[in-house]
């Protein structure tokens, strides 16, 4: 599929010609026709906002990274229209378990129709809130803690340090959190703040500083990925 102009702006890579091959190449022809479907509405109905879906390469990479792992229980914080959790529901043996969070119910719905269509909405649990709530009464809740192997963060970057200290107790050691976004349209490297489109002014210091924390945690493996507008993996080691 041909994506708008405004869509094939989530990446770092510099040459949108290197951009396009990557997707013609390699990710749309492997995209699930119910993914390239959220896709495709997302972009009708929601026009310069479709930019936060994940884009077909990265969905390629999180799927391939699920079915090396076999997780059975996992986390997503920030769902929007549903193409990562959709990606990630895909990948999941049959008994696998998603626990999904975001207070847009309207945009889970505008995906949920394809999620059906593609025959895994058993496998998730969406829940209508705040998550940080959520994930606190999780923690309060769950007498063992460490509940899920792997999480997918995309939500409000200003939060990410604080969803990352709670993961941290509710993922197991060994679990994977991924955390989306970590480059932030490259404006992490702008020289002075005039460089920046408003647009990504507001978040910019929090993905900065978030990256600076991750990299001083002595408690995960870390590595960050230069796919889509960056993914930051973090093992838990301990």
């Amino acid at each position: 599929m041909e994506a708008t102009d405004a869509h094939r702006k989530i990446t770092i890579l510099q040459s949108e010609a290197l951009q396009q091959y990557i997707l013609k190449t390699s990710a749309y022809p492997r995209e699930h026709e119910q993914l390239n479907e959220i896709r495709e509405a997302t972009i009708n109905k929601y026009g310069i906002r479709s930019t936060m879906l994940v884009p077909a390469d990265e969905g390629l990479f999180l799927s391939m990274l699920l079915k090396i792992l076999n997780p059975k229980k996992t986390l997503e914080v920030g769902v929007f229209t549903g193409y990562s959790l959709l990606t990630t529901a895909l990948a999941l043996p049959n008994d696998g378990k998603i626990t999904a969070i975001d207070t847009d119910r309207e945009a889970y719905e505008t995906g949920l129709p394809f999620i059906r269509k593609a025959g895994v909405e058993h496998k998730i649990n969406f829940i209508n809130s705040n998550a940080i709530s959520v994930l606190d009464e999780m923690l309060t809740n769950f007498e063992h803690g460490m509940e899920f192997d792997f999480a997918f963060v995309d939500a409000d970057k200003e939060n990410y340090i604080n969803y990352h200290e709670r993961l941290m107790k509710l993922v197991m050691i060994g679990g994977l959190i991924a955390y989306d976004n970590t480059l932030w349209h490259g404006t992490v490297v702008a020289v002075n703040e005039e460089e920046v489109p408003e647009i990504f002014k507001a978040a910019r210091k929090p993905i900065m500083d978030f990256n600076i924390y991750l990299a001083s945690d002595h408690r995960i493996e870390l590595s960050q990925i230069s796919i889509g507008d960056g993914v930051t993996l973090c093992r838990r080691i301990f």
